[in-house]
């Protein structure tokens, strides 16, 4: 079978796609598993992504005139446009690309895509002076939350940079792929996903400070567990209103224990992504100790609060990248309280894998796999969960009492998408019996994803030179 590389050199010729006049890169970006962590990237907490073996391949070549051509066969498939032309003149600032990308469904993917070449145009003008060719091909199922969205960013933004020989890797990566995202895509979404699919690894997984982007080493886990996931069949999405409401939620409680304690507010715009920041926690709710969450705020947050009644105080939201509706009702207390019990949570769950050894570890499995359900109920909790999802995990409680399977949880910004499953090395069986159950009882056939691939730092780039 021909591979992506093969592919791309069949596209070159003097009247292929590529011009056999200059070099082509490529890359290649994972989608992430995220086994713990959720939706406390943008309040500043630790995270715990794996990659999955599903990614996205990108082919870019630096072209002679000013043409940006972006060319996505799969695209066809979702009804949208597969092969799209801009102009790289017509980047002349954020609102300019928005309405762009915007001018119709068909081709409102290449937000993810064009927001590239206006950043590194935007950053690098003296290298960024004519359009670029990009090939794209992915097996990262759409609307799943495993973060197809930013495996196509990470993988342009690393070969159309070093089509204009530009060097991007690691955080500096991540964050300018999490700045397309949020900016020109207009999706809300933290750090976690982008830095996965950079800095991930196979059979590793990526503890992350999101404060804003702390890497800490990569973590094996033990030899006697091994991690699953199970689409629910149900969409999720980033720019979905369960997910904005429950980040909104997470900044009207923070906003109002920094009012308690007398703590301004102040927008920075000095980063890579604005943030607002406050004397004691630096703009960051995770940091919030849960024992004194506890004691001093959780009894003084409104269990909900109407969005009409927050926007009649009047009040700063420290948040750049949502808005407050007026007909949504937020779950402040519980949204606020994720933000600062899952930090603990998932630090525990980090220590425990650490410290974990085969043979000896059936209680810090079982405790693993705990948390992963505490998680998950969460989840619920903030307005984020869904029928189905609850369905897979208690299926997969129902094989914990033999030990077999650990825990499960709902993955990414939940409402949908997809169940990750942590069980025992060998667990196979226990596993399809949860598979067979849910698809009987849903009468689908679920995708299930197993096994882990190479970051895109770890992939590198494959050059295809000029002829000569």
């Amino acid at each position: 079978m021909m591979g992506f590389e093969d592919r791309v050199s069949c596209l070159r010729g003097p009247e292929g796609y590529f011009s056999v006049q200059r070099p082509v890169y490529i890359s290649r970006a994972p989608g992430r598993l995220d086994l713990m962590g959720g939706n406390v990237d943008y309040t500043g907490g630790l995270v715990f992504q794996a990659t999955i073996r599903e990614a996205t391949w990108a082919a870019a070549q630096r072209r002679n005139d000013g043409s940006i051509v972006f060319w996505n066969p799969q695209m066809r498939e979702q009804g949208w446009s597969d092969r799209v032309e801009f102009e790289l003149q017509d980047l002349s600032d954020e609102a300019a690309v928005r309405r762009i990308v915007n001018r119709s469904p068909e081709i409102r993917w290449t937000a993810y895509v064009l927001g590239v070449f206006y950043l590194l145009r935007s950053r690098y003008p003296e290298r960024v002076t004519a359009g670029a060719s990009i090939y794209l091909e992915s097996d990262v199922p759409l609307n799943k939350g495993v973060s197809s969205s930013a495996a196509v960013e990470v993988a342009v933004m690393k070969s159309a940079s070093a089509a204009y020989g530009i060097d991007l890797a690691g955080i500096e990566l991540a964050q300018a792929c999490q700045w397309v995202e949020n900016v020109i895509a207009e999706s809300a979404c933290g750090i976690m996903d982008q830095a996965a699919s950079v800095l991930g690894d196979k059979e590793y997984c990526l503890p992350l400070l999101c404060q804003p982007c702390t890497p800490m080493p990569l973590v094996q886990l033990p030899e006697g567990v091994q991690v699953w996931a199970i689409d629910s069949g149900v969409k999720h999405a980033v720019t979905g209103i369960e997910y904005e409401a429950a980040r909104v939620a997470a900044f009207v409680g923070y906003r109002m224990i920094c009012e308690w304690e007398g703590l301004p507010l102040i927008l920075d715009e000095g980063g890579r992504i604005a943030q607002f920041r406050d004397p004691q926690w630096n703009g960051y709710l995770s940091k919030i100790v849960p024992s004194v969450f506890r004691s001093k705020y959780e009894y003084r947050l409104p269990e909900i609060l109407a969005g009409s009644d927050i926007l009649a105080l009047g009040k700063i939201h420290p948040d750049p990248f949502t808005t407050v509706r007026p007909g949504v009702n937020y779950r402040v207390r519980a949204c606020t309280r994720y933000a600062v019990e899952e930090n603990q949570r998932i630090a525990l769950f980090v220590e425990l894998v650490r410290g974990a050894r085969d043979g000896g570890a059936g209680e810090a499995f079982r405790m693993m796999g705990d948390l992963m359900f505490q998680s998950h109920w969460s989840y619920t909790e903030c307005g984020l969960g869904c029928e189905a999802t609850d369905l897979l995990v208690e299926l997969v409680r129902e094989e914990s009492d033999e030990r077999r399977l650990f825990g499960a949880k709902i993955t990414g910004g939940g409402a949908g998408g997809t169940v990750a499953v942590l069980g025992a090395r060998g667990a196979e069986e226990a596993f399809r019996r949860v598979v067979a159950k849910y698809a009987q009882a849903r009468s689908c056939e679920p995708y299930v994803f197993e096994g882990s691939s190479i970051g895109a730092d770890r992939f590198g780039l494959r050059v295809l030179q000029e002829s000569l």
